[in-house]
This record gives C-alpha cells, sequence and structure tokens, in this order.
C-alpha cells in the first residue's frame, strides 16, 4: 500500500508497537468504540455478546461517538460495524450511518442506510463495498462543509478488506502473481509441543494447504489495493476543501492475521505478535512528518485520543489513555535546564481472548456473599415480611416470628395440631386406594401407611431369612394336579399324578377310561410297547416345570421337545399342527407389534414422575406442585440456596440444548469437517467467486479450539521485550522476542519462581482493572535491584504458589 504509506507515513507519525488487546473483529471494534478492555465491556468473541441487547444498553450509549455528537460534531460512520450487527436500529451518538449488516462481504451485502435496509448486488461500478463506502464518505464531507461549513465532522471509514471472502476489484486481480510475505520462520512450523493444546494437535500442512496459503495472501493484498485507492481520494478530497493542515487523519486496523504461521492454514485469535500487531499512524497538526513513536499504543487508546482531539476528557472509565501527549513537539526551554521530565508511559499491557467463565460456586458460598450480615441480623430484616408475622393458622404457612424471653426474634415451624394429622392421615388413606382424577398429582403408596418401630422390628427377621416363603395371594391353585387327561387316537387316558415318587422307579399306571387292562392281565408286547412310550412322555409332563407350549407340544425341563405319537406317524396331522402353529406365530408378531405401538405412545405421553423419597411423611396439601412442597420444609435461609441452585440447573439444561442443536445441524448439513472441542471451516471451489479462482478441490482445516481462552502480558520497553500467558487449561508460555523474535520456542521452564510470581501477580491486577488509572500502571522491570538503576521493583503482596521449582 505505497499510496497510504506515503501519506501517512511521510505526513505524519508511524508508532511501531501497536497492538490490540483482543486479536478478534467484534471485541477489538468494541473496545475501538468504548475505550475499555474485553473484561469491562463483556464482548468476548464474534458471536457472545458482539451486538447484544445488553451491549447496546449498557456500552453502546458510552462510545465515543455519542461524546462528540452531543458536543455538536457531525459523526458519520461508513463501514462494518459489529459481526452481529443486524441493521435494525441507528446505534447512539451517529447522524449519517451507512453500517453493513453482520459480517464482511464486497458483493451481495445489505447495508442499513439511516435506518433504512439497502440491498446490493454483484456489479462492480454500483456494487463494489469498499467503494461504496468510499464515495458516500466523501459526498457526505462535502456535502456537510458546504451547508454547516463552521461544524467540525468525526467520520469512521471501517473497511472490510482484506476480510473474507477476498473479493478483489477487476483491475487488481492479476496483482502479486508471487506474493511471498506470509513466509517466515514460523511458517508450517509444526507441531509445536512447548505450545498450548490447539498448537500441539496442529501438524505440518498438506500441500493443498500451502497453496492455498499463497492463493490466500494474493487475493487479501489485492483486496488492498482498493483502500490504498480509498486513502488516497480522501486525502485528495481533504486537499480540495482546504481541510488538510485542519484535520486529523488516524489509520488502524483491529488485529492481525496468521497465514500458515504455526501450521494454522488462516485465521486469528492467539496472542503471538502476527495476531496482535497492528499498524497504526496518525498525522494531522502538531503531528511531526515522518516520526516515529516506540511507546506502546493500544486500540483502547482511540477512543480517548478522540475525545483529546475534541478537546474532552477521557471518562474515568475509559481504560485507554490519548496518545496525543506522546505527539507533543519539544516546546523550546531554558537552555540551562537539565533535569527535563521524562513522559511516563505504559510499557505492560493485557491481552486477553476467549468465552467468559462462569465459575461454578456452591450454593451456601452464594446465600453467604449475597448476605454479608451476621444471624441475628438476618432474622430481624425476614421477620418484617408480613408472612412469618402471623401465627401458624393461615392455611399453608410454614414458619413464624417468635420473640423469646430475651427479647431476640427466632423463627420456628409451625407445628399441626393432633386432630388434623389424624384428618390428613385418613385423608391419605382414601386417596391411595385408587388413582387420583388430577393427573398432576403424585401417588405415592410407600407413604400411605407406615407401621410402628414396634412392628418393624419383629418384621425383620423374616424379612433376613429367605428361605421363609413369600406371602401369596387368595383364590390361587397352588396345589400339585393329581391327575391328568390326555387324548390320544380318539381314546381319553387318565394319568396319575398322585404318586410322584414312582415316576424314576417305574412308569405311571395308566387306565383306559372304555376298556381297560386288570393288574394280572399282561398285554401283548406291541400294546405294552406303544403304551410305554405314551406314558413315558405323559410322565415328563406331569412334572411342574414342563411348559405347555401347545395342546400337543410340551418343553421338558431338560429343554427337549416332546409331542403326542401322532405328530410323529401321520402326516396330516404333522401338517395341520404346523399350520396350526404358524397361524399362532403370525397372531403372535401381530400383537407384538401392536404392543411395541401402544409401549411407544406411552414413552411419549409420559407424565411427570414424582421422587417420592424426598416427600416427607406429612405431605402437603392437594394442587401444589412437588417443588413448592419440597421447598416449604426449607428453612428461608435456604430458600436462597434452592434458587441459585435451580438457576445453575437451567443453565446446564440449556447449554446441553444448545450443543444437540449444534450436532444436529452439523449431521445434518452432513458437515465432516467439524469436529468437537475444534474451529474449523472448509474450502471448495465454489468459495471465491472472483478471479483469481480456487480448482484445486475442497479440503477441510482447524484453525482454534474451544480452550483457547488465555490472558497475557506483553511487556515492551528499553530492557525487555517478552510475552508471558495464562490459558484456562492451565498452561504457561513465556517467550523472550529479544532472542526469539518469532515466539518458536517456549522458556517457560526457564524462568525463576520468583518472577512468575511477580508476572501472575500483575496479570491478575490487570485482568481486573477498571478505567485509565488501574490499567496503566507505572513501568516496573524485572530484575531485582534498586529503583535508581531502573530494575525491578519488588511488589508488595506476597508471591503466588501456583508453581513450585
Amino acid at each position: 500500500m505505497n499510496k497510504t504509506r506515503k501519506i501517512m507515513e511521510n505526513g505524519g507519525a508511524t508508532f511501531v508497537n501497536a497492538f490490540v488487546t483482543t486479536p478478534m473483529c467484534c471485541p477489538s471494534r468494541s473496545s475501538m468504540l468504548t475505550g475499555k478492555y474485553v473484561h469491562n465491556h463483556n464482548v468476548y468473541t464474534n458471536n457472545e455478546n458482539c451486538s447484544s441487547p445488553s451491549w447496546q444498553a449498557t456500552h453502546e450509549p458510552r462510545t465515543f461517538a455519542v461524546y462528540l455528537n452531543n458536543t455538536g460534531y457531525r459523526t458519520a460512520f461508513f463501514g462494518k460495524y459489529l459481526n452481529e450487527y443486524n441493521g435494525s436500529y441507528i446505534p447512539p451518538g451517529w447522524r449519517e450511518w451507512v453500517g453493513l449488516i453482520k459480517n464482511s462481504r464486497f458483493y451481495n451485502y445489505t447495508v442499513c442506510r439511516n435506518g433504512l435496509k439497502e440491498k446490493h448486488g454483484f456489479e462492480y461500478a454500483k456494487d463494489y463495498f469498499t467503494d461504496l463506502i468510499t464515495n458516500d464518505s466523501i459526498n457526505y464531507f462535502k456535502m456537510s462543509k458546504r451547508i454547516y461549513p463552521h461544524r467540525p465532522i468525526m467520520m469512521v471509514i471501517s473497511h472490510a478488506a482484506p476480510h473474507g471472502p477476498e473479493d478483489s476489484a477487476p483491475q487488481f486481480s492479476e496483482f502479486y502473481p508471487n506474493a511471498s510475505q506470509h513466509i517466515t520462520p514460523s511458517y508450517n512450523y509444526a507441531p509445536n509441543m512447548d505450545k498450548h493444546w490447539i498448537m500441539q494437535y496442529t501438524g505440518p500442512m498438506l500441500p493443498i494447504h500451502m497453496e492455498f496459503t499463497n492463493v490466500l495472501q494474493r487475493k487479501r493484498l489485492q483486496t488492498l489495493l482498493s483502500v490504498d485507492d480509498s486513502m488516497e481520494r480522501l486525502y485528495h478530497m481533504l486537499v480540495e476543501t482546504r481541510e488538510l493542515e485542519n484535520t486529523y487523519i488516524i489509520y488502524t486496523a483491529d488485529h492481525g492475521y496468521h497465514i500458515g504461521q504455526f501450521g494454522l492454514v488462516k485465521g486469528k485469535s492467539m496472542p503471538y505478535d502476527f495476531d496482535i500487531r497492528v499498524p497504526f499512524f496518525i498525522r494531522g497538526p502538531s503531528v511531526e512528518p515522518g516520526s516515529v513513536v516506540s511507546q506502546l499504543v493500544l486500540n483502547i487508546d482511540l477512543a480517548p485520543t478522540v475525545l483529546d482531539i475534541a478537546g474532552l476528557d477521557t471518562p474515568p472509565d475509559m481504560d485507554g489513555k490519548s496518545i496525543l501527549k506522546l505527539l507533543d513537539l519539544e516546546k523550546p526551554g531554558n537552555r540551562f535546564r537539565t533535569n527535563k521530565k521524562t513522559k511516563v508511559w505504559r510499557d505492560t499491557f493485557l491481552v486477553e481472548r476467549g468465552k467468559f467463565l462462569r465459575k461454578k460456586e456452591e450454593p451456601t458460598k452464594n446465600v453467604q456473599q449475597s448476605n454479608h450480615l451476621p444471624k441475628y441480623e438476618r432474622v430481624k430484616e425476614l421477620c418484617q415480611q408480613a408472612r412469618y408475622q402471623t401465627p401458624c393458622e393461615q392455611q399453608g404457612q410454614k414458619w413464624q416470628c417468635i420473640e423469646d424471653t430475651s427479647g431476640k426474634l427466632r423463627i420456628h415451624k409451625c407445628k399441626v395440631p393432633g386432630d388434623i394429622l389424624a384428618i390428613r392421615k385418613r385423608t391419605r388413606s382414601v386417596h391411595s386406594q385408587g388413582y387420583s382424577s388430577n393427573e398432576n398429582e403424585c401417588d405415592c403408596d410407600e407413604s400411605v401407611y407406615r407401621n410402628s418401630r414396634t412392628q418393624r422390628k419383629n418384621q425383620r427377621p423374616f424379612l433376613r431369612n429367605p428361605s421363609v416363603q413369600k406371602y401369596k395371594p387368595r383364590f390361587v391353585h397352588t396345589r400339585h394336579t393329581r391327575s391328568l387327561s390326555v387324548e390320544f387316537e380318539g381314546e381319553i387316558y387318565d394319568v396319575n399324578l398322585e404318586e410322584e415318587e414312582l415316576h424314576v422307579l417305574q412308569p405311571k399306571s395308566i387306565v383306559k377310561r372304555h376298556g381297560s387292562y386288570s393288574e394280572e392281565e399282561e398285554p401283548s408286547e406291541d400294546t405294552t410297547g406303544d403304551e410305554g412310550m405314551l406314558a413315558d412322555g405323559i410322565n415328563a409332563v406331569g412334572q411342574p416345570n414342563s411348559v405347555r407350549v401347545t395342546h400337543k407340544c410340551f418343553i421338558l425341563p431338560n429343554d427337549s421337545i416332546h409331542c403326542e405319537r401322532e405328530l410323529y406317524q401321520s402326516a396330516r396331522a404333522w401338517k395341520d399342527h404346523k399350520a396350526y402353529i404358524d397361524k399362532e406365530i403370525e397372531a403372535l408378531q401381530d400383537k407384538i407389534k401392536n404392543l411395541r405401538e401402544v409401549r411407544g405412545h406411552l414413552k411419549r405421553r409420559k407424565p411427570d414422575e414424582c421422587d417420592c423419597s424426598k416427600k416427607s411423611y406429612y405431605s402437603k396439601e392437594k394442587g401444589v406442585k412437588a417443588q413448592e412442597k419440597h421447598k416449604s420444609h426449607l428453612h428461608p435461609f435456604k430458600e436462597a440456596a434452592q434458587e441459585v441452585d435451580g438457576k445453575l440447573q437451567l443453565f446446564k439444561e440449556n447449554r446441553r440444548r444448545k450443543k444437540e442443536r449444534k450436532s444436529k445441524k452439523r449431521q445434518k448439513k452432513g458437515d465432516e469437517c467439524s469436529l468437537p472441542g475444534l474451529t474449523c471451516f472448509t474450502h471448495d471451489n465454489n468459495h471465491w467467486q472472483t478471479a483469481p479462482f480456487w480448482n484445486l478441490g475442497s479440503f477441510c482445516a482447524c484453525t482454534s479450539s474451544n480452550n483457547n481462552t488465555y490472558w497475557c502480558l506483553r511487556t515492551v520497553n528499553e530492557t525487555h521485550n517478552f510475552l508471558f500467558c495464562e490459558f484456562a487449561t492451565g498452561f504457561l508460555e513465556y517467550f523472550d522476542m529479544n532472542t526469539d523474535p518469532y515466539q518458536l520456542t517456549n522458556t517457560v521452564h526457564t524462568i525463576e519462581r520468583g518472577i512468575l510470581n511477580q508476572l501472575h501477580i500483575q496479570l491478575m491486577e490487570l485482568r481486573s482493572c477498571q478505567g485509565y488509572k488501574q490499567c496503566n500502571p507505572r513501568p516496573k522491570g524485572l530484575n531485582t535491584g534498586n529503583k535508581d538503576g531502573g530494575s525491578y521493583d519488588p511488589h508488595r503482596g506476597q508471591l503466588w504458589h501456583g508453581w513450585e521449582g
């Protein structure tokens, strides 16, 4: 971008150590607007709380645009606002508003123009986003100066380039055929087992990934050429209107970018310099052309600087500071004065990224934190409520306040009279005899009647003795069968089953009803054999453990099957009985199918279950929900704890449902690239709609992870240049950029324990800082020594014992 560098570097100041506090779009842009760290405006990611109702109600009314608009500035915004901005409103403080709805686009997008949604297509001359906002901003500036020549103007031109989808203007589609600026010593330096989890997980890039990074770098540079032209057009517009010498121009970005560094194909959100370092230029009155400033400047400094330019003081809730004091020219003074006061400026700042950590606390702790009063004060405050002042005569009252002999208030549980208990007990017995007419009412048979202590004691020997037979209901036949009638070949036989002990020694006696043999008469040999076979089968049937399957076949205790001899000798009988069995099987299968449908219906219409174990012996009145019943037993001090626990369970349930919806959405789309815990993307031949095109096919790559939440200290001064990070997983990283400018090696194991404790304490202070007085600590060294030498100043607090050794 030669045109931009000529305008800003030669005509203004260059800040060589400019950083963002959170390397993501929406959090960084929110910090630019409010001048606050992420932990103070609560926009942690591009989705969570980005342009949310909370942001709109709390922080959006306190952006620098609101302050300038209230002092008479004509404020205007053109371009990308926040990733989740939906165009349903105009943010406060802006007189002219042309804001992009949702995320970055170059074609086929919608903008909100002063409250009206305006759709654009795919025609370069009138739809290309970079040119559109440039033309609108120039027209607005000229119109304002023509109508309001003496009114100051503040404009923000927020370009989408070089953000994806990286669609360049057609006249630049052939530029940079051999772009290689992204190939640094950290390019494809993977895996990194000494860094946090996602860096350990990421291996070297495949050839298709490496080719993609080359094309991506080329297309990003091509989109920036339109931004370069935009800067030149704005500069010439200021020259034509003779406002150049009276105008401050600030040029910066919301985050850095990595393309192939450490094997990550593309993206941001890492704490390393390639993601947090950004360009920063400023030119205007009292700014020395061509000057270079080495002090740290941050994105949170933008809002205080704009207010300072307008002559307004920095609000105390802003975390940044105005950088104009770094641009003051050396004023002529007494040449004999040797003790000139040096400028004091920060040398350390906080880098934070990730989702808001919801710390799970015990309910009792929550109650104690919410009310720090002693017990007698809490009782006194509780007894002021009307529901505890009346005696225990009102329906549903469980607690009352009573003043004891010493004059102190105490909370007592209401005691129910004995006659009322008897009535309630009889009522419970009556209602327990059948199902209740109320569908939502619980019926727990176990709580209907409870034996006395003596009765339960007498029952224990019987419950412990397994040999005692269980009680069997009346009218159930428990006596063994004494005889059995069997039909065989048209004859009916009676089988005597009384003498069961004879079934091992001899066959059962068989008596034919129509014509019988005497005991002395010996039947013929054939008859004896036939009757012996039948006798054996019938004898087996008579055993109690045999199972009757059909009227002619049985399953014996030894798992063998015996049928009447007719089925084995007559083909017709065999065929008829088999047909009968097939018909029975078909009927049973139909019945099973119907039963399964009914079972599914019952599962879908299952009523709410009752937890009878939590229900006390003294049941509550009818019509009260189960939760209210259980809650009424609690002491008033414990009700708040139960409410906190209920909110926690509700939060877990909502989070579980959200995960299920995401999983179903991925399955519906057939997205095989998405992996649990990882942020991945797919790229194919249809992604880029403008030249140069991608024709090497689709691929998948993962760029970040859900546990990539961190807090870092970044220090730059005359002696130190390092990055120290603490990750939510407990992992630590330390890089000394004086010896390792590309953060290739994590050297946290070489740092002394005392230094690590000091870094941790300083990091914890910045994580909770609020306002520019707390968030801009005075510079400190890290080597032990005295203050005069500009070395380490020991912290007054205790050392942190998080690490050993």
